[in-house]
């Protein structure tokens, strides 16, 4: 059994797959990650090796506990990987964008991908039929569009994103939600709109915390997979096995 750990910077995700398939999943926040461990190695003991994909803090004492456990691998940019990265500065390429790239390489073999990662940031990635990544995009997300919204006015208020607007908002805070929330939807069809008229065979996955929001209004076809990246990291760890 593998066990996988996506640190954030507020949140932790945790996960157990037994071979390829996934069999526990929890999300929380960053401080109950060593009581979560704990519990975790006491339910599946079978498990033997973990990854450690972090953007946010993880502490001594929960590292010592986990090569104490298992043997583990932290995903760097020089981390063995099942695709060609012709990023022009790797060092900088996110352990989540390599993971999302790793599951595409690993999932959709000899086919032009686009993986859209809509979370504090969407991030766009591209990986090509002959497995070569290049790059793609980054810009806010959804809830850093309607902070950002508050914090550089005096006046307009903070509000929680919804996937129900109009077109036309009728009060100060539909016509932020059509602004943002419709803007954040157009942005999404266009770039996908721009990528189909270069690779019309393209294969478009959309994930992260807010897809559920923004899957049902895109007018292009995709695949959403909220586990994506966890499947990736887990393709790693696999590929890097003694």
């Amino acid at each position: 059994m593998n066990l996988i750990i996506d640190v954030g910077n507020t949140y932790i995700k945790l996960a157990v797959f037994d071979g390829n398939a996934l069999i526990y999943r929890e999300s929380f926040e960053r401080n109950l990650l060593l009581d979560k461990l704990v519990a975790l190695s006491d339910k599946y003991a079978a498990i033997s090796h973990c990854i450690i994909s972090a953007v946010g803090i993880i502490t001594e004492a929960q590292t010592k506990y986990l090569h104490k456990k298992y043997k583990v691998i932290y995903l760097t940019h020089q981390t063995k990987i099942p695709f060609i990265n012709a990023y022009a500065t790797p060092e900088t390429l996110g352990v989540d964008r390599i993971a999302l790239v790793s599951a595409a390489a690993a999932q959709y073999s000899k086919q032009n991908v686009l993986v859209i990662d809509a979370g504090s940031c969407i991030t766009y990635d591209y990986l090509s039929g002959d497995n070569r990544y290049s790059g793609g995009a980054i810009s806010p997300g959804l809830e850093m569009r309607y902070k950002a919204v508050h914090h550089f006015t005096a006046k307009l208020p903070l509000l929680e994103p919804k996937n129900k607007v109009s077109l036309v908002g009728d009060t100060t805070s539909n016509a932020i939600h059509s602004g943002i929330f419709n803007g954040v939807v157009y942005e999404l069809d266009g770039f996908i709109s721009s990528y189909r008229e270069k690779y019309p065979d393209l294969t478009v996955i959309l994930t992260g915390g807010d897809a559920h929001l923004l899957r049902v209004s895109l007018k292009n076809d995709i695949f959403a997979n909220s586990n994506f990246l966890l499947e990736g990291l887990h393709y790693i760890l696999e590929l890097n096995k003694d």
